[in-house]
């Protein structure tokens, strides 16, 4: 029980201030113990970070599996599209969320090695999850012009990628902005 508080507080702490600015004796102080009570359940700050960004990525991973299957019944092209809504409003409303765009734009240096090992599978599992729903998709809706599902997965990864630094940089607005102008020409090479 006390480890769970202790992760979720600790969640919380380097999603707003990063592994640098993140306390121990904070997320202790937070938690309701002393800090050395910490030590009874991880090694370190850096056993605790690195603990916190794998749970995130697991409960991310049910989130976006939950996100996927809700849009089961809509489109091609409302899902694809409806994941940016989505993931914009995880990155505002979800504290895992929230602390994995931080470490994925800037990670501890002295746990680099480790954090690319822990997003490097969460991407993977994202690559192979978006081809079979392209596939998928593919046979009842017959409307992507490429049957090569896994460049087409990885692109539109990518442009996941070049929205969400907007998002995590300039706000919002400049995400939304940015979609704007790449969603019509990226869904029009995608489609017969």
């Amino acid at each position: 029980m006390k480890a769970d508080l202790i992760l979720q507080t600790a969640i919380s702490h380097f999603a707003k201030e990063g592994y640098e600015g993140a306390s121990l004796s904070k997320i202790a102080e937070e938690v309701g113990i002393k800090k050395p009570s910490i030590y009874a359940h991880y090694k370190g700050k850096d056993n605790l970070f690195l603990s916190a960004l794998q749970y995130s990525f697991h409960t991310q991973k049910i989130q976006l599996a939950s996100y996927f299957d809700s849009m089961r019944e809509e489109s091609l092209e409302s899902l694809l599209l409806g994941y940016f809504e989505w993931l914009a409003k995880e990155s505002r409303d979800n504290e895992r969320m929230k602390f994995i765009l931080r470490v994925a734009y800037f990670p501890p240096l002295k746990l680099e090695k480790e954090v690319g090992e822990l997003f490097n599978p969460f991407f993977d599992t994202m690559h192979q999850h978006l081809t079979r729903i392209l596939r998928e998709r593919h046979r009842y809706e017959n409307v992507l012009h490429s049957v090569d599902f896994s460049n087409t997965a990885l692109a539109y990864l990518t442009v996941i990628e070049g929205t969400m630094s907007e998002l995590v940089y300039s706000g919002i607005e400049r995400y939304e902005k940015r979609l704007q102008a790449i969603w019509p020409i990226f869904w029009r090479g995608l489609i017969n």
